[in-house]
């Protein structure tokens, strides 16, 4: 059997949320894989999902820019929330947002040139760094374009216009008044900032994940005792749940709480397609430096 460190333990809480003895207990069941363990969790009960944010910060700002047919979404980090409200850094942050609009990856942009500075992004941050005195981190890049239609743009907990905690994009192709659309795609792109849809279309959730979810779905309806062929029934029951709380078209609209974001598509006198949405929470999977609360993970391993 794998050694329970306290390094897998405080990964393990950080990543789901769950208690410190409970934790452990996950990893002493299942050999020291985090992802088993996670899954052992939420069959147990003890953990519902195994969401990083919300549970791992850290601050900075997500920022939109919208050129034409083109919008791209970066996340900036800085070390603190003072910081990112900062003239200066917000100043750095609307640079690297218009730049990343011709951008086609983090590489890409870091590379650039400022356009009225001779010097390329990655030499451009290292400055800030030094003149704002904290860390900055040009983290990622993201881009939506679209042929015939528009790309809608949201910002949750907006700073300045354009950057806040929770930044959102998508793009909308149709034949629609661009009128119409643009206020279809804000309102989407609100939906989508409260209820993080990890797809489209059911078709698009990835295989392995889509796998990962029956199997804990199946485990749970199993723990009740039921026969196979009713643990089967409960499992596609649950499935069909997952698809209405996780897939975008088979989300119920947040604005009007009863329509299916699929029938909000066809609300307009003409076809709408959902090309691409993009969602960026700040800080999402970084982990925050805790001393205090790794010794206390010391004590309980020991």
């Amino acid at each position: 059997m794998s050694l329970v460190t306290a390094s897998l333990v405080k990964e393990l809480r950080e990543k789901t949320g769950v208690g410190m003895m409970d934790c452990k207990t996950a990893l002493k069941e299942n050999n020291g894989d985090i992802e088993l363990s996670i899954d052992w969790l939420r069959t147990k009960g003890i953990a519902k999902a195994a969401k990083k944010e919300g549970r791992i910060a850290s601050e900075g700002l997500i920022a939109v820019e919208k050129i034409d047919n083109i919008a791209s979404i970066i996340e900036v980090n800085s070390e603190t929330d003072f910081v990112a409200r900062n003239e200066d850094f917000q100043d750095v942050v609307k640079r690297l947002s218009f730049l990343s609009t011709k951008s086609n990856n983090l590489e890409d942009l870091l590379e650039k040139e400022l356009d009225d500075k001779d010097i390329k992004v990655k030499d451009y941050i290292t400055e800030m760094i030094a003149s704002i005195g904290e860390n900055i981190n040009l983290r990622r890049i993201d881009k939506i374009s679209v042929t015939n239609g528009v790309i809608s743009s949201y910002i949750h907990n907006q700073i300045i216009e354009g950057m806040g905690k929770i930044g959102v994009l998508v793009g909308l192709e149709s034949e629609a008044d661009n009128t119409q659309l643009e206020d279809l795609g804000k309102k989407i792109a609100m939906h989508i900032a409260a209820t993080n849809p990890i797809s489209i279309n059911i078709e698009d959730i990835p295989a392995d994940v889509l796998e990962r979810e029956k199997n804990i779905l199946a485990e749970e309806a199993r723990s009740s005792g039921k026969p196979e062929e009713i643990i089967e029934k409960m499992t596609e029951g649950r499935l069909k749940k997952y698809y209405q709380e996780s897939v975008l078209l088979e989300q119920i609209f947040v604005v009007d709480g009863e329509s299916k974001i699929s029938d909000i598509l066809n609300s307009l006198d003409k076809p709408v397609k959902i090309v691409k949405f993009i969602r960026m929470g700040l800080g999402e999977g970084i982990e925050k430096k805790n001393e205090d609360f790794a010794n206390e993970v010391d004590s309980l391993i020991s």
